[in-house]
């Protein structure tokens, strides 16, 4: 990452962290507001982490750079998968883990979230990561190299609560990949909670209030 995280804590000493991953072309202010409309005050203090994607080259944006976890190589997300800035996300992920639980929260306090492009990473970061997190939050995205997920998957999150959700109308990531990876996940073992929302590639507040509900059940 070229920049520092942004962080904001709801209060001194925080018990549990929620590490949000945005999606492509923005950065990590980009779900500030949206984390600030949650009321966690029932689970004590948590810091939220807005970490920032390198900015990089992006093919299906005819190599314009901008931040970006991955390269797009085109409209379809299945068979051609950017593995290697994948993966170099994914390390880049375990040490934002690292760094919450070097300061004092343990991995199962843990909540790792993404929205869209931050959503394939935060899945493919959080199945495999050694530890037992507290739960994963997947926003309008979809589980990339899913062929491998099988056997690459750690144990320790083997049954890790899952929360996903995806508009009806999204014209960036159809819903159809929303519902194939809660499909995919679910024949997994996963225990995955699914909402959907008459809306485009974007967050509303019935999605916001849906997520609250299920962190506070996450992190009680």
């Amino acid at each position: 990452m070229s920049r520092d995280a942004i962080e904001i804590e709801t209060a001194p000493h925080p018990r549990a962290a929620i590490i949000v991953l945005h999606g492509l072309g923005a950065d990590g202010s980009d779900f500030v507001p949206i984390a600030q409309e949650l009321d966690l005050a029932a689970v004590g203090p948590v810091r939220f982490v807005f970490p920032h994607a390198p900015v990089r080259p992006v093919t299906i944006n005819g190599g314009y750079q901008m931040p970006a976890w991955y390269d797009i190589l085109g409209t379809d997300l299945v068979r051609r998968e950017d593995e290697s800035g994948l993966r170099e996300s994914h390390t880049t992920v375990q040490s934002l883990i690292a760094r919450e639980q070097a300061r004092g929260i343990p991995a199962s306090r843990i909540v790792l979230a993404g929205f869209s492009q931050g959503c394939a990473v935060a899945l493919m970061a959080g199945l495999r990561h050694p530890e037992r997190l507290a739960g994963l939050v997947g926003l309008s995205g979809y589980l990339p190299l899913a062929e491998k997920t099988a056997a690459e998957r750690h144990v320790a999150n083997a049954e890790l609560p899952i929360f996903l959700a995806h508009g009806r109308h999204d014209p960036v990531v159809p819903h159809a990949r929303g519902t194939a990876t809660r499909d995919a996940l679910a024949a997994l073992g996963y225990r995955v909670e699914w909402q959907d929302y008459d809306m485009e590639h974007s967050v509303c507040m019935e999605e916001i209030a849906d997520l609250n509900r299920w962190l506070l059940r996450m992190l009680a």
